[in-house]
């Protein structure tokens, strides 16, 4: 019975710390768009909430330490044979076992959690809404559209990414393809892949162009809140249309502007390897 009530109340403190961990997730984000002095409370309130929490698990009660006190100091009777030497623990002192059952309960509750790679992907979007992204040199394996005129390969290492990306935005993917056979094998290989069984994507939102201009204008009618691009022109002609913008570069370039971030790969930048 004692086991089953320590394995609820176990479970009940690891249900409250994820709780705790999604709502200051989501607090540190309401805080990142707007640092207003109401959010700079809220985030304050809830660390505070949870330093306090901490001390008083941490702390044993003030009438454990009495009595551990007083069994510490309690004076041996001279007059008890020495088979009665055993230690006696008074009612109410709770067994080394007990306190360390409950010392690992404690520990346990304020270990640090790892986000989610979804809550990763909707915190570095800061609650974007909607996401366009060119295929080459990011989903697919391709770099230019040469290529594509022979064979179009999804990247296995974004897949986890793309998906989540898809639980919470409106996503668009385009290229600049030369012909309708690369649009076929582009779309095969999406569908090989399962983006459009698995994930929120359908087919009308691969978008095909002839010209990298093409796919600029794509972006600026669909005001997205971040496109995902390689071309640096691109990056460079929609960084005062478009909230956010991610460079996918394989070298280390300079920030162009404050709304342009830059990565090695998609999933490099949201963490997932």
């Amino acid at each position: 019975m004692v086991d089953t009530s320590k394995e609820e109340l176990f479970q009940l403190i690891k249900r409250l710390r994820d709780f705790i961990t999604v709502k200051m997730s989501n607090f540190i984000s309401i805080f990142l768009q707007n640092p207003d002095s109401r959010s700079i409370g809220a985030v304050a309130g809830l660390a505070l909430a949870i330093f306090f929490t901490w001390r008083m698990l941490r702390s044993p009660s003030g009438s454990q330490r009495r009595q551990r006190k007083r069994l510490a100091t309690m004076p041996s009777n001279s007059g008890v044979s020495a088979s009665s030497n055993a230690p006696v623990v008074p009612s109410g002192v709770c067994s080394t076992s007990d306190d360390a059952s409950a010392q690992n309960v404690v520990d346990e509750f304020f270990q640090p959690v790892k986000p989610t790679l979804g809550q990763i992907v909707k915190q570095k979007l800061s609650e974007g809404r909607k996401v366009t992204c060119r295929l080459l040199g990011v989903i697919l394996e391709e770099s230019n559209p040469e290529e594509l005129q022979r064979q179009a390969t999804v990247r296995s290492s974004v897949l986890e990414v793309l998906l989540e990306i898809t639980k919470f935005c409106d996503l668009y993917l385009m290229e600049r393809v030369l012909d309708d056979e690369s649009e076929k094998r582009v779309l095969v290989a999406l569908e090989d892949a399962g983006v459009f069984t698995s994930g929120g994507l359908v087919k009308d939102k691969v978008l095909f162009c002839s010209t990298e201009n093409g796919r600029s204008s794509f972006v600026r009618q669909l005001e997205p809140d971040w496109h995902i691009d390689t071309n640096p022109e691109v990056i460079t002609q929609l960084a005062r249309f478009i909230k956010y913008q991610l460079h996918i570069s394989p070298v280390r370039i300079e920030r162009t502007a404050a709304n342009v971030f830059s990565a090695s790969s998609l999933e490099q930048f949201f963490g997932s390897i």
